[in-house]
């Protein structure tokens, strides 16, 4: 049995597929792409009679006239063109008086949980605390990871990625996670970054820690960024290693996702800045090149004590796994660096050769790009302390789109669902917004939508704030429109799972039960999820468990755990999501995104190879 599943793809004439298939390639006739379709977007796949190995690559079938284009005028051609004029109508963002009182309640919520998400940023940015600090740059001489970013990177505007990760866990606090990750620009490149922060427990990595760093490659890979490691690393903490060695998802997942990128033609580059005991020493051995810091640097599976400890033999961490014996002798490291400075200079040559030709200018920072008309420290007063305290979300999206404009699809069905195109920062998104609960007809206006999107190949961006309890059946009539709304619902899931565009998803307010699959809560793998600092995250809001459980003195101690568990800070501590960010932040942070989920556009070869690249 043979499959081949075409997306925006047509045959000229015809062709007999088995025979093409056979021979693995096509005869004469020829593939063509009508000018909508991204032909590297395409999925193709066989399923052979003989082996049953499902879901084979064939992008080699694709002929010289789509994939053999002269790779530099098939990008900078589409660099040059120029998008349709918007012509969406001004959307009513004016606030009324009957909705100050709600305004005001929020606002004061909204500035109470800032104040929070500020005293947690202060908390992460010492890092391992003073002692752990002095430490670090005047014993061992080495910078801080902030302060490794300021030189690798272009500048200071990069996005950092679950900042809060290691906050509130029983096994205490550990900042960031004891890592920093994010997305900054190298030479006007976008690129995924992985800075071990060893100031804090000595740069040993906790469960939170690898869940951290699988996600950052995760994002690269979703994304196609190149991928940089600031390795400082002190290996795995024993008396949680049953936390961190053995699942799928825990810390050999980390190498299998290196092996993986590189074949995918996802650059890898590694900076040895301090240690690599144990696990942590394979991370720069399998990335594509490696530079390593004299002195600061070392590469070893077990340090001097253990050697000492086997052998009784003394030996130097420099003569043991130091940057001149891995540079000169066993060959593991690319690159030498006599000082810090040196090592982030050479890796920023080094991104200088990867195969990308970006468009002249930045595109989002042209002066045609429309402010909206209202300020987005409003946002802080739209943002719901309940559910019920909930404004149009029209009032929401008038904040964020350019010029506050937006064109409303299906502006009189399923109201409970906003749904419509929107400019941010100059690039084309379709909006989908919770307004109320996702009722039957919502879900089919979603699911059209989604699906009507995804035609387009225009990004989606999911603002959700869900219903905080299920429905209550109380009646035959209420069964059967559950029934509907619940496959209607499913529809809708059916849309967002298997939509192949961007997603974004911002939990404006609540995150509860089923409603959030459908709106692209985590487990549909949006692009990025982030979080308002008044969000809430739980099966069922709190105060709303006696849904769920029918005694008062159970359903009061739910509640309570509930109104802790639901906290967004607990659940960027957990790695839930991508972030807490504040909500006159969300444009620039959206902004950022869609434009970093655009590079791999530019990438000139992307074709899958069938190994990665082995080293030495």
């Amino acid at each position: 049995m043979h499959r081949c599943i075409l997306r925006g793809l047509r045959i000229e004439d015809s062709v007999f597929l088995s025979s093409c298939l056979k021979q693995q390639r096509l005869s004469d006739k020829k593939w063509s792409a009508s000018s909508r379709c991204r032909p590297w977007r395409t999925l193709h796949s066989w399923i052979s009679p003989a082996t049953t190995v499902r879901w084979q690559p064939l992008t080699h079938f694709l002929s010289a006239q789509v994939m053999h284009q002269p790779t530099q005028s098939r990008f900078m051609s589409a660099a040059r063109r120029k998008r349709l004029p918007s012509a969406f109508p001004v959307i009513d963002g004016v606030l009324h008086p009957i909705q100050n009182h709600v305004f005001e309640l929020n606002l004061r919520n909204s500035l109470v949980c800032q104040e929070r998400y500020l005293k947690h940023k202060a908390q992460v940015k010492k890092g391992g605390g003073e002692n752990a600090t002095l430490r670090h740059t005047q014993r061992n001489k080495k910078l801080l990871v902030r302060d490794r970013l300021r030189r690798l990177l272009d500048d200071e505007d990069y996005l950092e990625l679950a900042p809060f990760a290691g906050l509130g866990l029983p096994y205490g606090d550990i900042p960031s996670a004891g890592c920093l990750t994010g997305i900054g620009k190298i030479n006007g490149l976008w690129c995924v970054f992985i800075a071990n922060d060893a100031t804090v427990k000595g740069g040993t990595a906790y469960p939170i820690t690898v869940k951290k760093q699988l996600r950052a490659q995760d994002v690269a890979m979703q994304n196609r960024l190149p991928c940089v490691y600031l390795v400082d690393s002190g290996g795995a903490f024993l008396p949680l290693q049953s936390e961190i060695f053995p699942d799928k998802n825990q810390g050999g997942r980390t190498f299998y996702n290196e092996a993986v990128m590189s074949a995918l033609k996802i650059p890898q580059v590694a900076i040895v800045c301090g240690s690599c005991t144990a696990g942590g020493a394979y991370i720069p051995t399998m990335a594509e090149e490696t530079v390593m810091v004299h002195r600061i640097g070392t590469i070893f599976l077990g340090g001097p004590p253990l050697v000492k400890a086997a052998t009784g033999e003394e030996v130097s961490p420099e003569d043991l796994g130091g940057a001149r014996l891995h540079a000169e002798v066993s060959g593991c490291v690319d690159h030498f660096a006599a000082v810090e400075q040196d090592a982030y200079e050479s890796a920023r040559n080094i991104i200088s050769t990867l195969n990308f030709e970006l468009p002249e200018g930045d595109e989002g920072d042209a002066g045609g790009v429309e402010e909206p008309l209202h300020s987005p420290d409003d946002l802080l007063g739209l943002a719901p302390k309940t559910y019920h305290h909930s404004l149009d979300a029209k009032l929401i999206v008038s904040r964020l789109t350019d010029g506050s404009k937006f064109q409303e699809f299906k502006a009189r069905y399923g109201t409970t669902l906003l749904t419509g195109f929107g400019k941010i920062e100059g690039q084309l998104v379709g909006i989908v917004a919770s307004n109320g609960e996702l009722t039957y007809e919502a879900s089919l206006k979603g699911s059209h939508f989604v699906q009507l999107c995804d035609q387009r190949d225009i990004p989606l961006v999911f603002l959700q704030n869900t219903a905080p309890e299920p429905g209550l059946t109380l009646s035959a009539h209420k069964a059967e429109a559950h029934t509907n709304r619940l496959k209607a619902q499913g529809s809708m899931m059916s849309a967002v799972a298997c939509a192949s565009v961007p997603k974004i998803t911002v939990v404006i307010g609540g995150c509860h039960g089923t409603d959030s699959y459908a709106m692209c809560g985590r487990a549909f793998d949006p692009n990025f999820l982030f979080l308002w600092p008044n969000a809430r995250v739980s099966l069922v809001a709190p105060g709303c468990s006696q849904a769920l459980v029918p005694e008062e003195e159970e359903a009061t101690q739910l509640n309570r755990r509930l109104e802790e568990e639901s906290c967004a800070f607990f659940s960027s501590g957990r790695l839930w999501d991508d972030g807490v960010i504040l909500p006159q932040d969300t444009r620039k942070v959206l902004s950022s995104c869609l434009k970093i989920i655009k590079q791999q556009d530019y990438q000139i070869s992307k074709e899958k190879q069938r190994t990665p690249l082995l080293r030495l």
